[in-house]
């Protein structure tokens, strides 16, 4: 393999994507900033409400996200999304916002991931018609690894809220239980002093 040909796999294997990953915890609004070097590239977003501070409250109203490009411009919005996924081309480099607003009177932990595919060997206009096949191949099959990567990390916050929302299901039926136990026992207990104090009542009625 010629020395241009091993230089420029070397770009493209150290120069794949820049990612932003946080879980936070929000109480009305927050916004995050991520810059895109080149036009053309690709931002992945994907977001996911784990949780609620209240335990006896899970919101499932969701949050609501902005992105916004360099220039104001509104790029995309979701509305009350408990989780979501997107994607689109970066049409302008700069720096593009991400704002979050949380309507619920409870603070929400989210699980916020941002990925920017960017290919090194696009900007070094590479034309060996030997190995620009094999940097096609080795593009592809990066991105599909880092969509994969995007995926999994994605799926691992859903499985987060799940457990979160299963956990707190189960305390919720504990406490239901000990709740509906406490009010059949003193029912029980109820009737038992009301039916005394008629047999009493009786009873002194026939004394007489």
């Amino acid at each position: 393999m010629s020395l241009k040909a091993t230089i420029l796999i070397l770009g493209l294997l150290w120069s794949f994507q820049a990612t932003l990953g946080i879980r936070f915890v929000i109480d009305r609004e927050e916004c995050f900033s991520h810059k895109a070097e080149y036009e053309g590239d690709t931002l992945h977003v994907s977001f996911v409400v784990i949780k609620s501070d209240s335990q006896w409250h899970f919101n499932e109203d969701g949050v609501d996200l902005v992105i916004h490009g360099p220039t104001g411009e509104q790029i995309h919005d979701f509305r009350e999304q408990i989780s979501a996924k997107h994607d689109f081309v970066v049409q302008k480099k700069g720096v593009y916002r991400f704002c979050f607003t949380n309507k619920s009177p409870y603070h929400e932990t989210i699980d916020f991931d941002v990925q920017l595919g960017h290919f090194a060997y696009y900007d070094q206009h590479a034309k060996d018609e030997h190995f620009t096949p094999l940097m096609e191949q080795i593009s592809k099959l990066e991105e599909a690894l880092y969509n994969i990567q995007f995926e999994q990390h994605w799926l691992e916050a859903q499985t987060d809220r799940q457990a979160i929302v299963n956990e707190n299901m189960g305390r919720r039926a504990v406490h239901k239980a000990l709740v509906e136990s406490l009010a059949l026992i003193a029912a029980s207990l109820l009737q038992v002093y009301l039916l005394r104090r008629l047999f009493e009542r009786k009873l002194g009625m026939s004394r007489v």
